[in-house]
Formats: C-alpha cells, structure tokens, sequence
C-alpha cells in the first residue's frame, strides 16, 4: 500500500510538472560519452546545425569522436570512475562551454538518477527521460510493481526489500529451478546468474552479488522463473513532454552471449500483426505508467512455443541497436530526442509511422569467440570497412590505427543493414561482414560469418540460449587445407623479399626472386602455427613459380604475384588453374589472408634458440597467464604457497567484467610478477609454478 502512495506522488508531481517543459533552443550540446555512440550524436548535431563539445579521458585523447568535436575537454584518468562517471566534471564542462543541453548516449551516465536532477538543478537540459522515470525503472524490483498495475504482464518471482540469504533461498524454492538471479540495478549483463539446481544457487547469488557492488554500487537481488527458451524482443518507444507517446516496433535480440547481444533484427521474425500490435501497445503503456519522455526500450521475454511474452526491464535510453528501428522506419532517433528535449512535440502520430523492409545489426568485438568469447585490446594496424550507402552503415568510434583500450567496452563498430525482405538482408549482412577487414588484434567476425550463415539463424529459429545449444556447429574443428596453408606461406616470403630488397638494396642471400641464379634450386624450410597447430613448410622458387611442401605432403606447383597497396598487399595465387586472389596484411610475424570465408591468421613459428632467447619457451608450462589485457584487481596467494587445483589465484578485470583464474593443477607458488592494481597484458605471466 505504501508502495502505491508513493509512486502515485511522484506520477502526481511528474505529471504537475509536464507544463513546463523545456522551450529553449539547443544551439550547442555536450556528448557525455565516447566512443561509437558520440560520433553518432556528433552526426546529427551537426546536420541540424548544433555545435557540439566532446569530453575525453587521458587514454582518449586522440579519439576519433574528440577529433570530430567542435570543442573538447579533458576530465581525468582512464579509469571511468575519475572520467566519463564523474558527472560533476561533465557538467562543470558545459557550463563553462555554453552548452544548453548533455546527451548521455548510452552507458555510463545514461540512466544515472543523481545526474539527471544535477542538470535540472544547474538549468542544463538532460537529452533523457525525468528522473523520477530513470528511477522507477533502474530499480527492478519497483518497475515489476508499476508495470504489474499498468496492466503489463510480468514474470513469476521475488522483488522484495528483505536481501537476507535465508529469505533468498526460501524465494528461490518457491519459484523453482532453474531461475534467474538478477541484479537489481543492473544491465548489460553484469551481475546476472543462472542457477540451474538448489545446490548451485548460492554460489551464483554471491557472484552475482559481488559483480552487481562492482557495476553499479548496489548489491540488491531480484529473483524470477527462468524460461529456458526465451526469445528476447525489445520495442521501441518514444514519448514527448505532452502526453504523447508512440512505438516504433520491435526488435529481435535473441542471440547473445555472456547474456549481451549479438546480431540484432527488426523487426522480429514470425510474429504476427497482431502480436505486434499488442507488443506495441503494452509498451506504449508502460512508457505512459512512468510519464516517459524521450527515446525508450522496452524488453519483454517471448516464449519460443506459445509466444506469450512478459515484461522483463525497460532501458530508459537509447539503445545500442536503435540503428535498426531507424533503417526500417526512415526515422533518426536522435533527431527526435533533440526535438523532444528542446520543448517540441512529437510529431508524428501512431498511425503515421510505417515500417518497410527487414535490418540486421552485427556487433563487431574484440574479442575471443572460441575461447568463451573472453574481451580483448590492442591496436587496429589494419581496418577496412564497408562503403556506407542508403543500405549499409558501418558506426563505430575508431580509425585505423587507434587503440582498443582495456579501460572500456571492446565494441569495435556495429555494422548495420537492410534489404526488402530478411532473406535479402540476412544476405548483405554476410556479404559486407566479409567486407570488415582488421588486423592487428583479435575478434568475433569470422563467427559472426559462421552465425549469420547458420541454417538455424537462417530460419529465423532463434532464442537466448542459440550460442550454448548450437556450440558444436558454431565452432566446429576446422582444419585449414594444405593449398590456404602453402598460399600464407608464399605470402609471408614474398613480402619479406620485397621489404628485404627495398631495406637492403637486393643484398639479402636468402631473397628468392634475385636476378642472379645458382645452377641449382635452394629449399628454405620454416615453420607456421595456425590455431594451435604447427605446419613444417619447405619451399623453393623460380621466378613467380613456386613449389610448396606441407607436412611433408605433396608438392604443390603454384604460380603467385604480390602487388602492393598501402599497408596491405594483394596475393594473386593460381593453383593448378584455380586462381585466387586475397587482401594480405603481414605484421610482426604475423599473416592475415582475408577470403569469402572471413580471416586466416598464420604465426612465423621461431626457432627453439630464439624462443630461450627470449624467455618464452616453457613459460605456459608453469605459469597463470593472463587470457586478456587488463586490469590485475585482486591475488590471492604468495611464494610458498601451496595451491590445490581450482584453487581461485586471482582476478583480472577487463573490459568492466571480472574474470578469476584459478589453478589447473596442483602446484607451489614460485612468483607473483605483478602487483595488485597493474595493468597486464594478454600473455603477462600473473603467477608462476615450481616446475
């Protein structure tokens, strides 16, 4: 009862104040972002005329959406906590810069409430909803209450206030199992478990609790019924400061990993009118419950077999994957938020908005799919992208050359597109992710490949647990032919004999293409790793003719040119009259063959001498190396201890995820290299064995 006393005085004191919305022009706007997401605000902005200020961390400084700025700021260290979260900075910014309004993009200050009644307070306008609506709906547990009243459907489970474990467990028995463990702040995954049995339940609520503090300060917990099969279906909502509110229809997030989404459609497969209609219409509801203004999403889970769908949270921002509600809706969300937030009314009405066509979102990761799609960091030596066009947009935050920072999400770009109809679409989305070349660090393009040509993803066959249940076909034991293998081989020789003859003036004795010839053919022999497999290769030359040898296999007569273009080279090999041709990008060792079927990557294996030289070889054998770059948060053990296997070692924090490594096996301590708090590199040995 005092729950519904409460929220009825703040819908009293929202609606009180609608009247006086903002009617200022917004003449200059601060992103409060960075990154994809503020290049994208900058876009707009600067087509409607609106200067705009760009804030940065020290790691950003060079950043593409600093360069695109009119005007930029430094606000702090890399760490977010003392940069892009710090909104008393932010503000102090705009205030000194003139600015009349702050888009938060999505992430960091985006749904803060404290940052939203800041603005209000310092006459700053805050491109979002009120904050008495960020509330309502950042607090799970409350936003099940208010939608349950709206009259929107919710999913069985536990809300309450009483946190203790002893009343958790007991919610958690009377829901049954498997169920969800949620944070009740959260987002993006952070601080959401499964318990599949009684037994793994409290476990997973104390890691869910511990990252849930770590995201968000607040460890509160909801509970509810776990549907094993769910489709994940977001609507998109819009509202003004007049009462108006509209949907712009939905969009399929199903496929997902670490619970964060992949690929994303609109508008969602296999519904019917009908369902959309009242997928529409409950959201339109539930926008109008918290007197929503601005861009909003509202997610439901969608029962794969019989289609009922449940209100799960509302995002009260824009969303990563709004480009696809614009592509099928010929909309600029963006625009309107602008609008919105200046004062002005919708305008469009329900009945005006029409969707044509079908739109994909692939998101492009640095990261390691086949390894639990852990996050990475590095630099982008080499990146081509696909040529925008009424079709097809590539949005992203970087440039060749930049940096993909530990300290942040390690989203690359989102590569978006439409077609008339999905098959068609689902199509351009395959062709131009072949078109997304990088080289330089690791990420989750081939796969993506490999998921958009699925034949379950295809039929539009899809729901949350897509990845887990298709794992075997997603990531098969791919062997790479003896004829890909010779080509990475050719590849490598030919570029290190035109580097060697322009470094060396034609100096270089192991060169195979010189002038001068022996009467007898030299064989040079070396070797490559590809995956985890090491290739003997042996091959010698004459001319543009070469014969190649594989594992002591067949020797391979092929016919190769190399013609170069800038930080890439063009490898034109025919084989036994099958031509092919592959963009190649060879760096450090390094060689990256770019075909239809995505990225092969090759290393020059080094000889034993140079590896003890180095001091690599048998450092895997007795150490705990770091999966990722990062950040080493927490070690728990010395020299001299003795560890069981399992035994936790420490945590790394990447990419605002933590990640404990534990031990593989028995063992006696012998090092810890580094400190708690230093920033590691993948490969950094983090705690050393006895051998």
């Amino acid at each position: 009862m005092l729950f519904k006393v409460r929220h009825a005085f703040r819908r009293y004191l929202s609606t009180s104040s609608a009247s006086y919305a903002p009617k200022q022009q917004i003449s200059k706007l601060l992103i409060a972002n960075r990154g994809e997401i503020a290049c994208r605000v900058m876009k707009t902005a600067n087509r409607l005329g609106i200067q705009t200020v760009a804030v940065f961390s020290d790691a950003d400084e060079r950043s593409l959406h600093v360069k695109l700025a009119n005007e930029a700021y430094n606000i702090g260290p890399a760490a977010s906590q003392q940069s892009y979260l710090r909104g008393d900075k932010i503000l102090e910014v705009a205030k000194r810069a003139g600015c009349q309004a702050i888009h938060p993009g999505y992430g960091f200050l985006s749904e803060n409430v404290e940052f939203a009644e800041l603005c209000q307070k310092e006459g700053v306008i805050f491109i979002g909803p009120p904050a008495s609506a960020i509330r309502d709906m950042g607090i799970k547990s409350t936003s099940k209450h208010i939608m349950s009243e709206a009259g929107v459907p919710i999913i069985n489970g536990y809300h309450g206030d009483d946190q203790s474990d002893e009343r958790l467990v007991q919610e958690a028995k009377k829901i049954g199992f498997p169920l969800m463990i949620k944070a009740v702040r959260g987002g993006g995954g952070k601080g959401m478990r499964i318990a599949e049995t009684e037994a793994d339940f409290m476990s997973a609520l104390q890691s869910a609790r511990t990252e849930s503090m770590k995201a968000f300060g607040d460890s509160a917990m909801l509970l509810e019924r776990y549907v094993r099969s769910p489709r994940h279906v977001e609507v998109q909502v819009f509202a003004d400061h007049y009462g108006n509110a509209v949907y712009l229809y939905e969009r399929d997030c199903s496929v997902q990993r670490r619970h964060q989404k992949i690929i994303e459609e609109a508008p969602a497969p296999g519904l019917s009118e009908e369902l959309r209609r009242q997928l529409g219409e409950a959201a339109v509801r539930a926008a109008k419950a918290v007197n929503y203004v601005g861009a909003g999403t509202v997610e439901f889970i969608l029962d794969k077999e019989d289609l009922c769908f449940h209100f799960m949270e509302m995002n009260t921002r824009l969303q990563v994957e709004h480009p696809i509600t614009e592509m099928i809706t010929g909309t600029d969300l963006v625009e309107w938020q602008i609008k919105v937030a200046s004062g002005e009314p919708l305008a469009v009405s329900q009945e005006q908005i029409k969707k044509t066509g079908h739109a994909f979102e692939a998101r492009i990761y640095a990261e390691d799919p086949a390894g639990g799609f852990l996050p990475g960091a590095g630099p982008l030596n080499y990146l081509s992208t696909p040529e925008p066009s009424n079709t097809i947009r590539v949005e992203t935050g970087v440039r060749q050359g930049d940096e993909v920072s530990i300290h942040y999400d390690p989203m690359i770009a989102k590569l978006v597109v439409w077609g008339e109809n999905r098959a068609s679409a689902l199509q351009l989305l395959i062709e131009q992710l072949r078109n997304y070349q990088i080289a330089g660090l690791q990420t989750n393009i081939n796969f993506l490949i490999d998921l958009a040509k699925h034949n379950h993803f295809q039929a539009a066959d899809v729901h949350t647990g897509f990845i887990d249940q298709h794992m075997d076909s997603l990531f098969p034991i791919k062997k790479v032919p003896a004829e890909r293998i010779a080509q990475m081989a050719l590849a490598y020789v030919l570029n290190e004999n035109a580097t060697t003859r322009k470094s060396f003036n034609r100096q270089n004795p192991f060169d195979l293409e010189l002038d001068f010839r022996p009467n007898y053919t030299p064989t040079r022999a070396f070797k490559l790793k590809v995956g985890d497999t090491e290739h003997q290769i042996e091959l010698r030359s004459k001319d543009v003719n070469f014969e190649v040898r594989v594992d002591n296999g067949e020797w391979l007569l092929i016919n190769a040119t190399r013609k170069p273009h800038p930080n890439r080279f063009l490898l034109q090999t025919n084989i036994n009259g099958h031509v092919s041709c592959f963009n190649t990008v060879i760096e450090n060792g390094s060689i990256a063959l770019y075909d239809d079927h995505g990225l092969t990557i090759a290393e020059v294996v080094q000889p034993k001498f140079l590896q003890s030289e180095a001091g690599l070889e048998g450092a895997a054998a007795g150490s705990v190396l770091a999966p990722m770059p990062g950040v080493l948060d927490k070690v728990f053990v010395k020299p001299g201890d003795t560890v069981k296997a399992g035994t936790p070692l420490a945590v790394l924090i990447a990419m605002k995820m933590e990640h404990v490594l534990k031990a593989a096996k028995d063992g006696v301590v012998k090092s810890v290299p580094n400190a708690e708090g230093s920033n590691v590199q993948k490969g950094a040995v983090l705690v050393a064995f006895e051998q």
